[in-house]
């Protein structure tokens, strides 16, 4: 029998009710938690390979050193930092955006967090093993095979294998919560922005990380059973790892981009006082780009040798993305125009995005073009190009969205001067960085070299770059110190909209409660709590009468299961391993025990969850 009242949970520990938490607003801030100690971490292997590239022929560090923190800063930064990151937002709004209680499936919400997390520290592991995965964060074959690389990319191939389970297990629960959880009235273009750009990258997800896990299935059976996809003296095919892993590889810049897009719609409307312009453009433009961002995967490519016709059609589909994103670009710029702006820290990273985002993808169409990018390939040029999508893409945008949405996490505003001093040392820092880059690059400077000869023409402009990192650095140390000002001295929000904003998340109290909405409301319009403002009293009506709300229990299985699963990765890397302590076999059988342990035992038990009672509803909302 469900039961009918809170005090179940009322009485756990704080640890165990993180622990076993199903609630998905805070899973939203463990995956916020978690990315940002992973970007602490992929910040500091930046700056250290900054360090070693500040001056020529330096000493800092050795070549080796330089390779396992440029793996580990690639792979950690796409994997563990953006990711999670957006997954943070994506899990904490969706469900307030759509009018939901919860997104559809509690437990497998809280199973991807944990199974995501145990395969990035297994990834992680490599550290204390020998050192970390030397390959570069794309893991060509044959540098990633078992000839050359270590035990540092077992710890990577099984670490992500265990971590893109999470993140796949993420992309199917968002997708069925925004089908099926929707309001009453709440259409699917009457969705925010924000919902649109995840609903398509958890599509993007589906689609792309399965190829990545055929990949490394198949690279593991090469590095630890003996396999030969990979290795041309036995019949395999090097290039067949470059196709596997772009195929996942493009789309996952659009996995990334494209929820940072949404950001960006949200942040621009309500900060300009205006609708988003061109809304069905928008969505359809966001459509159009997914589609495409698995039509280009070959670009990488362009210096293999899959000769003209191949290179020019990935050439000709590679520019075609050009149209769509600048449908975007043109419909953030005229929600802007003519808007009564509010140039606060979350609008000023927003409408520094735009242009910033805007040079990133000229330089993608330059690299789009196949006799030219025979030139800047492995150059510098590419690394700038890059970094001002990643960067100053989806990090502006992240911290866009943090500041806009941190009242209604958090129930207290971040300080907005130390916002804005954070803002101007990042921009400052950021530009100074990657812009130089494309200098370097057109000069000659050859990426993924971890020193460079004197009288080059390179000093300076290496210098500089260096410095733009410090400058990131000491933005986000500021960052870190208006978290903690802002948790004691900050402005408390206690009203549900404190930008007057336009959609729904800002109709629910602040802080929210477990169950999100008393009464699920009714949508009658886009930007359905400005249509209120303006065509009601302001509140959202309710579709519903009130009544007990259903709610699921929490569970410690996902935690234990993630464990099995980090165990059953070890036991393999173990494998590889000289003269292991324990039999590998045994370590991979427990992994199996604990994992299959805990399935099982999700089967078999009921679970019907609990209510909550009419009256501490009525209780709730009325304090």
């Amino acid at each position: 029998m469900a039961t009918t009242s809170l005090a179940n949970t009322k009485s756990k520990s704080v640890i165990w009710d993180w622990l076993t938490t199903v609630d998905h607003k805070k899973i939203a801030i463990l995956y916020l938690v978690a990315g940002t100690l992973y970007f602490v971490q992929a910040g500091l292997m930046a700056l250290l390979m900054r360090i070693q590239l500040m001056y020529p022929e330096n000493t800092f560090m050795t070549g080796q050193t330089f390779n396992e923190l440029l793996t580990m800063h690639g792979t950690v930064m796409l994997f563990f930092v953006a990711t999670p990151l957006l997954f943070a937002f994506m899990n904490y709004m969706i469900p307030l955006q759509i009018g939901a209680r919860d997104v559809a499936f509690p437990f497998v919400n809280s199973l991807g967090f944990w199974i995501f997390f145990f395969g990035a520290l297994l990834t992680n592991m490599s550290w204390f093993f020998g050192g970390g995965p030397d390959a570069g964060w794309t893991a060509y074959v044959p540098l990633a095979g078992r000839d050359y690389a270590g035990l540092g990319l077992d710890f990577y191939v099984l670490g992500l294998q265990v971590a893109g389970i999470g993140t796949l297990l993420s992309g199917i629960n968002f997708l069925v919560t925004i089908i099926n959880m929707r309001a009453p009235g709440m259409t699917m273009m009457r969705l925010p922005l924000f919902v649109w750009t995840s609903f398509i990258s958890s599509m993007l997800i589906l689609f792309a990380f399965t190829p990545l896990a055929a990949g490394l299935a198949l690279l593991m059976l090469d590095r630890i059973f003996g396999a030969q996809f990979f290795i041309p003296g036995m019949g395999g095919n090097t290039v067949l790892w470059q196709h596997i892993f772009w195929i996942f590889g493009h789309p996952e810049v659009y996995i990334l981009v494209l929820p940072a897009f949404g950001i960006i719609s949200e942040v621009l409307p309500a900060f300009s006082r205006k609708r988003l312009f061109g809304y069905t453009a928008m969505v359809f433009a966001t459509i159009v780009i997914a589609f495409l961002g698995f039509m280009v995967w070959a670009h990488h490519m362009f210096t293999v040798g899959m000769g003209p016709i191949a290179n020019a059609i990935f050439a000709v589909a590679t520019m075609t993305i050009a149209v769509p994103t600048g449908i975007k670009v043109f419909n953030w710029l005229f929600t802007m125009w003519g808007g009564k702006l509010t140039f606060n820290t979350s609008m000023l990273f927003a409408s520094t995005f735009v242009p910033t985002f805007v040079l990133g993808g000229v330089t993608g169409v330059m690299l789009a073009m196949g006799p030219v990018d025979y030139l800047y390939h492995d150059t510098y040029f590419v690394v700038a190009h890059f970094h001002y999508i990643i960067v100053g893409g989806i990090v502006f945008a992240l911290f866009a969205g943090l500041f806009y949405w941190y009242p209604k996490m958090f129930g207290h505003k971040l300080n907005e001067k130390l916002g804005i001093l954070m803002y101007i040392l990042f921009a400052i820092g950021f530009h100074l960085t990657f812009f130089i880059q494309h200098f370097l690059g057109l000069m000659g400077m050859p990426r993924r070299v971890y020193t460079y000869l004197d009288g080059q023409g390179l000093n300076a402009f290496n210098y500089i770059s260096t410095i733009g990192v410090f400058f990131m650095s000491a933005a986000v140390i500021v960052l870190v110190l208006n978290v903690v000002y802002s948790a004691f001295k900050g402005e408390r929000v206690t009203v549900a909209d404190p930008w007057d904003a336009r959609t729904l998340e800002w109709a629910t109290p602040t802080p929210v409660p477990e169950y999100n909405f008393a009464q699920t409301p009714q949508v009658r319009s886009l930007d359905p709590l400005f249509y209120e403002k303006i065509h009601g009293d302001g509140k959202m009506k309710p579709a519903e009468p009130i009544a007990p709300i259903h709610m699921p229990n929490g569970s410690i299985i996902p935690f234990i299961m993630s464990i099995g699963l980090f165990i059953l990765g070890f036991g393999f890397v173990m494998m590889n391993m000289e003269n292991p302590i324990v039999s590998p076999f045994v370590v991979i059988g427990l992994g199996a025990v604990v994992t299959f342990g805990s399935m099982i035992a999700r089967s078999v038990k009921e679970d019907h969850g609990y209510y909550i009672p009419v009256e501490e509803i009525k209780e709730k909302e009325v304090s």
